[in-house]
């Protein structure tokens, strides 16, 4: 006798046993078991969760009765301030998603997300109305809500919109009750990518996978209740690493920061006793160089890191005044972080340049994280686990995005075979743990070898005199392509391209070694990562 239904048979889904995944959950629990704790610093406002969520139901009630609900675009332009940490919230509380703009975006790329968006609501930081303004007027559209956020604590900016973002939550009420997705694979937010190569496409996030990859940054962090988060990542870029998230979930404090330098980072580290923050890499350089006297603080820091490599001496060099570092790696289209470099106790007793190079590894998969693989990006058939065979990153799981708005062919040809395909390219090791070596695009192939530009980076940056470093192909008539090395030196440094060239053999294979050094500060995207098409364009130039 078959018993395969039993199991099935009168056990459904009903409203005493199943809610659907939500980060809309977490921010109530807190805010009704914490409610008279600390939530959110910034300058003179301290706010506590009560405070807080009472706020973010305002928001998301204004919105209600201004006609937005399920499925419309709410789009922000705004620094890390408390407004865009609420609008995590309120947005989605009247069945919105939330499009997080990128600051550093020119007013025409900022007018195309607005329109491929379908934006039916702006809210805009003055810090940015002027950029917003151009980019509204070249929507062509007269229909968009246009809020405008006033922050006493920043000289500057207009008055660009139809209604204040204080005068929308008066609109609302705290005694609004949010709706709850129907589904948790309804979308919650959407991120564009940098697009540097022709229009950004629009990620899609679900309510899912944002709850779940924001409760795995609490375990992958070890972050204990109460946490204390600095804003040094942007809130705009994929939803900040979906740390707004995080934060509710883990009742801590949001301390926020307009601008991103070392003096008020440090200052919030030692005032606010800052536990957590996260950042580029090149933001870990910014802080490592910055001036002893500012590095006053005595209590246990970490920070995650992403988006390049960061360099084994980066990582030291931050380990060395006492900020733990824990290295992850993911993208737009993972949510953010959705990979870790776990670390094991037996490696705390390897010197401290291994535990670097150790760091500076990808890692392996996140909790919210199913499957991840380096294989070949044709077959799909997995590279050996030698730390050689160079690969495709692919990965699988909650913390995948549902697919790129409005662009069907971009979504198929990114998922295949049942795997994200993220376009980078890496090597796994004996352990399972995953090192990125290049982005597809990035990799030199100099007479039928490859090189990692990684690699090279990881060298220059051993070398006292280099304070950034960034290396791309150039065309080369003998080799097919060389290594091309541009370099920022620290102030007052004088060395030459030909001691880069020496130092960079002494640390590595010959052909690996830079054939031209570029001097002269690097190229930025919004999000701290260096520009190589723009570097790529200049080496071809030379």
């Amino acid at each position: 006798m078959s018993h395969t239904g039993i199991f099935s048979a009168g056990l459904d889904a009903t409203p005493a046993n199943y809610e659907v995944l939500t980060p809309l959950s977490f921010v109530e629990r807190t805010a009704s078991t914490y409610p008279e704790y600390l939530a959110v610093v910034y300058n003179d406002i301290r706010r506590t969760w009560a405070e807080t969520y009472a706020r973010m139901k305002r928001l998301g009630q204004g919105l209600a009765t201004r006609g937005i609900g399920k499925g419309d675009t709410v789009s922000i332009l705004a620094a890390n301030i408390p407004e865009m940490f609420e609008a995590h919230f309120g947005v989605p509380m009247c069945g919105g998603v939330l499009n997080t703009v990128n600051t550093r975006l020119d007013a025409e790329a900022i007018s195309f997300i607005f329109n491929h968006a379908e934006a039916k609501v702006v809210i805009v930081d003055p810090e940015f109305s002027e950029v917003a303004a151009r980019a509204i007027k070249m929507t062509g559209r007269d229909d968009l809500l246009v809020v405008d956020i006033e922050d006493p604590s920043f000289e500057g900016g207009s008055r660009i919109g139809d209604i204040t973002y204080e005068e929308l939550l008066a609109e609302g009420s705290d005694a609004f009750s949010p709706i709850l997705p129907e589904n948790e694979w309804d979308a919650i937010s959407l991120n564009y990518t940098s697009g540097t190569t022709g229009d950004p496409k629009g990620v899609v996030y679900h309510h899912r996978g944002a709850a779940l990859n924001a409760l795995s940054n609490i375990v992958t962090w070890g972050m204990g209740h109460h946490s204390r988060y600095l804003w040094t990542l942007p809130m705009f870029h994929c939803n900040g690493w979906c740390f707004p998230w995080t934060i509710a979930a883990n009742a801590g404090v949001c301390v926020c920061l307009r601008a991103v330098r070392a003096e008020p980072i440090y200052q919030l580290i030692r005032d606010e006793k800052v536990t957590h923050f996260c950042g580029a890499p090149i933001v870990l350089n910014m802080l490592a160089n910055a001036p002893d006297a500012l590095k006053d603080f005595s209590h246990e820091v970490k920070v995650m890191t992403a988006g390049a490599s960061p360099p084994a001496a980066v990582i030291a060099n931050m380990e060395a005044m006492g900020i733990d570092v824990t290295h992850v790696y993911g993208l737009t289209e993972t949510y953010g972080p959705s990979v870790v470099c776990a670390w094991k106790d037996a490696w705390d007793v390897k010197s401290n340049d291994e535990k670097a190079k150790l760091k500076a590894r990808q890692g392996v998969k996140n909790l919210a994280l199913a499957g991840l693989m380096v294989a070949d990006p044709n077959t799909l058939e997995p590279c050996p686990q030698d730390g050689e065979t160079m690969g495709e990153i692919f990965m699988r799981g909650n913390n995948v995005m549902k697919g790129y708005l409005k662009n069907p062919s971009a979504t198929e040809k990114s998922f295949k075979g049942g795997w994200f395909a993220s376009g980078d390219l890496g090597v796994m090791h004996p352990d399972g743990y995953v090192e990125l070596k290049d982005r597809s695009k990035d990799i030199i192939i100099s007479g039928g070898e490859n090189i990692s530009s990684v690699e090279i980076e990881d060298v220059l940056y051993k070398h006292p005199a280099v304070m950034e470093a960034a290396v791309v192909a150039r065309p080369d008539e003998k080799w097919g392509e060389t290594p091309c090395a541009f370099v920022a030196l620290k102030p007052e440094s004088d060395i030459s391209a030909d001691d880069i060239i020496g130092f960079c053999r002494q640390g590595m294979a010959h052909f690996k070694a830079p054939k031209t050094v570029i001097f002269g500060d690097l190229p930025k995207t919004s999000t701290g990562k260096v520009q190589k098409f723009v570097l790529r364009d200049r080496a071809r130039a030379l």
